[in-house]
């Protein structure tokens, strides 16, 4: 897990896009940082993860939080919440870089090398309008650590077909008060391509797995057309699945 600072090189334009929309109530900002580890590295990687929760602990850092989500084919995923694009133009470890001193800080990260075949740094931005949370939104829903990502890819010139297409599932999970809840979260700075990645929790696979039949069961036709009209309007549809962490995440009121 390494520090952000490698997104100082930013694309202006596009910057002055997602500062803009960053400034709306409607978006959360992301920087996730994602490591894929190499089979038979797990253990090591892990090790390496909770030396720098445990120095976080124990200097009280602040100015950073991270959630971390470990998927079932390898991919760590660490995702801190940022106020603006901004933001990454600052270290985000530099406290708990003073605190300890930087021959001890660097030393926290000697341990990763070795432990990943590739890893590196994104925006995601999750869309509090198109997520559907009546209890409200939060990503940590209490004893569902079970995680289901699913990726939409968008072809170049239909991301308001994909816009309207959410909005309308939306739409259909309020009427019918599904008991599927979701977050999405759109792609931003450092991903090729887009899509939207909608993230679901339960409290296991099979849970989860009931829970779908019932929706469909609820949404019927209508949520069959639907999601035939995503399947047409996508050019390709990745699911990662995996369990949330709290053990390795490290959150303050800081």
């Amino acid at each position: 897990m390494k520090s952000t600072k490698q997104f100082l090189t930013v694309i202006t334009i596009f910057f002055m896009c997602i500062v803009i929309n960053a400034q709306s109530d409607r978006y959360q900002l992301y920087v996730v940082h994602e490591d894929h580890v190499k089979d038979g590295m797990e253990k090591k990687h892990e090790q390496a993860d909770k030396a720098i929760l445990d120095a976080a602990k124990e200097h009280k850092m602040k100015d950073m939080n991270w959630i971390t989500f470990q998927a079932d084919d390898n991919r760590v995923m660490y995702l801190s919440p940022i106020e603006s694009m901004a933001e990454l133009d600052k270290n985000p470890f530099e406290d708990l870089q003073k605190k300890m001193g930087a021959d001890k800080f660097d030393a926290l990260f000697e341990p990763y090398a070795g432990t990943y075949t590739k890893h590196g740094d994104y925006i995601l931005r999750l869309d509090k309008e198109l997520s559907y949370m009546p209890q409200g939104i939060t990503q940590t829903p209490e004893g569902q650590n079970y995680r289901e990502l699913t990726y939409y890819h968008i072809p170049p010139g239909q991301g308001e077909k994909a816009e309207q297409l959410a909005q309308t599932v939306k739409q259909l999970y309020t009427k019918k008060n599904s008991k599927l809840h979701y977050r999405l979260y759109k792609s931003g700075f450092g991903n090729m391509g887009n899509y939207f990645m909608v993230a679901v929790a339960a409290e296991s696979p099979e849970a989860l797995e009931k829970l779908r039949e019932e929706n469909m069961e609820l949404l019927g036709e209508e949520g069959k057309k639907i999601f035939d009209e995503i399947q047409n309007a996508t050019s390709k549809q990745e699911r990662v699945t995996g369990y949330l962490r709290p053990e390795l995440s490290y959150v303050t009121n800081n």
